[in-house]
């Protein structure tokens, strides 16, 4: 039996594959992995403490916050005085003109995938699951997200475990309306998990990924569980 180990953010996609990987391995045999890269608050994290709880599952915390030290990134607390973005990442790219998101955090996905190889080595897990999918490559939004990425990524650890761990994306061909119709037939606690940029006591329902979460909701003709300051 394999077990798993999933990326988990307490966010909307993360959520849903760490659903998919105990629906396949059972709970027993699945660790979430949460990473704190020094955002600029805390609700992701309590939303994954909340989530794991749900499912029963371990739950690891690991802190990567000073390799981020240096980003000019507008999620993290050093850079407190940038704004992060409002309106959908395409209406940003095209303002951008070939620049990067503000919320691109420099190579996040491959810092947290090589830590989590380090970590499913020893734990015994022999497949780590992230929720990557097409709406973020969209553009070269986040470049960490693509399937080539995904590939890469997968195959430099799977070499470098020993040929003992592979990455799984399973989303990484979906768009994020798929993946909320496969939470919706897992019956994902949608209403724990948190994937706005703000830390506000509601999600803004004005950044990125509020308007991509509200739309999925509706492309699949459902409302979403969580509250809004604005939609």
């Amino acid at each position: 039996m394999s077990r798993a180990l999933v990326l988990f953010s307490g966010g909307l996609d993360s959520t849903t594959a760490l659903a998919m990987a105990i629906n396949k391995y059972g709970k027993d045999n699945v660790v979430a992995l949460s990473v704190s890269y020094g955002q600029k608050h805390v609700k992701e994290i309590e939303a994954s403490n909340k989530i794991a709880s749900y499912y029963g599952v371990e739950h690891i915390f690991l802190d990567l916050a000073k390799i981020f030290a240096y980003s000019n990134c507008s999620l993290l607390s050093q850079n407190a005085d940038i704004d992060v973005p409002e309106g959908d990442y395409s209406k940003q790219l095209q303002e951008l003109n070939g620049g990067t998101l503000s919320t691109y955090v420099p190579f996040r996905n491959g810092l947290f995938l090589s830590s989590a190889a380090s970590i499913a080595l020893s734990k015994n897990c022999d497949i780590i699951y992230y929720g990557a999918h097409a709406d973020d490559v969209a553009g070269e939004a986040y470049p960490d997200c693509s399937p080539e990425f995904t590939k890469a990524i997968n195959d430099a650890i799977y070499l470098g475990s020993g040929k003992k761990v592979s990455v799984v994306g399973p989303f990484v061909n979906m768009h994020k309306a798929d993946i909320v119709k496969i939470g919706l037939d897992l019956k994902v606690p949608y209403e724990l998990t948190w994937s706005c940029y703000e830390g506000h006591d509601k999600a803004c329902g004005r950044c990125g990924t509020c308007i991509d979460r509200i739309k999925a909701f509706e492309a699949n003709g459902v409302k979403d569980p969580i509250e809004y300051e604005e939609k």
